[in-house]
């Protein structure tokens, strides 16, 4: 997956990723045609936890629903690890653990313990120094993988965009393949970061009501990103799609004439119960005894 994903880097074209938090919006998105995808992190809080993204998530829950998702499609995933959780030693095992899982690529950020999502306001950072360190752990700690290491700054918000803008060119000196600047507040910003890094490999982040402008993919092309995201479009429209339903339902008592859902057959070939029905026919076993019974 990690091959699979550099050669999707090398085309000219900018690549357009849709964030997932659940194997069924990963399915979903291999599904309708998407070549890449990556884990939300705020989605995946929200979606296992019902709580923000302010680091409740731990590792351990992280890594499972990461390593669940990537085992339910045959397209790369980028993991959201957050800060790795904890000090450079921490950023070790965490890149390991995700190395094993088979999972394409990371996205290893700068704030401090608890982080916040991007968009959130009262975000600080540790010093340049400190995150150059976890980005050296982390080229360690993947050896001959080839995982991507895409390094992100939360640095606009609280110390400017200059800042920001350095951090992301150390990062990039440290060893990161893509660098990946949060929230920036205005066109001018992402117009400023593309002219700094000229061929620095750029990540983009649009989220629908945050700090960004939300621009397509072809602007940001134009501008000089590399990957643009989309991390919490579909957790909205599903978030849409099931108060209507469930609001249909308490209302009606019912839930005949809600149309927007898909058919029990639809969804049998979503999550593959044909495979697993040819799988059960050719591997039936005779129920003539009882379990533990040899007749």
């Amino acid at each position: 997956m990690t091959q699979k994903f550099r050669q999707l880097l090398q085309q000219p074209e900018t690549l357009i990723l849709p964030g997932v938090y659940d194997c069924i919006s990963a399915k979903l998105a291999e599904r309708i045609g998407f070549e890449a995808i990556f884990t939300s992190g705020f989605g995946i809080s929200g979606s296992t936890l019902g709580k923000p993204d302010y680091g409740f998530l731990t590792a351990t829950e992280m890594l499972n629903s990461a390593g669940k998702i990537a085992e339910s499609v045959t397209i790369p995933l980028i993991a959201d690890i957050d800060t790795g959780y904890g000090n450079p030693l921490n950023v070790i095992r965490t890149v390991t653990d995700i190395v094993r899982l088979g999972i394409a690529g990371i996205i290893l950020e700068d704030q401090e313990l608890p982080k916040k999502c991007g968009h959130f306001a009262g975000k600080r950072v540790i010093p340049a120094a400190d995150h150059i360190q976890k980005i050296r752990a982390a080229v360690h700690a993947r050896g001959k993988s080839e995982l991507v290491i895409i390094a992100r700054t939360d640095a606009r918000a609280p110390l400017g965009l200059d800042e920001a803008i350095n951090r992301g060119r150390a990062y990039y000196e440290a060893g990161a393949d893509i660098i990946f600047i949060e929230a920036p507040q205005s066109l001018e910003d992402l117009q400023a970061i593309a002219s700094a890094l000229p061929n620095v490999p750029l990540f983009a982040n649009m989220i629908e009501g945050g700090k960004t402008p939300v621009l397509s993919g072809q602007q940001l092309q134009a501008l000089g990103f590399k990957i643009v995201v989309y991390p919490l479009s579909g957790l909205f429209a599903a978030t849409k799609a099931m108060m209507d339903c469930l609001s249909h339902l308490r209302q009606q008592a019912t839930t005949a004439g809600f149309s927007n859902l898909v058919s029990f057959p639809e969804f049998e070939q979503l999550i593959d119960v044909p495979h697993y029905r040819q799988l059960e026919q050719q591997f039936t076993v005779s129920d003539a005894s009882p379990p533990g019974e040899t007749g």
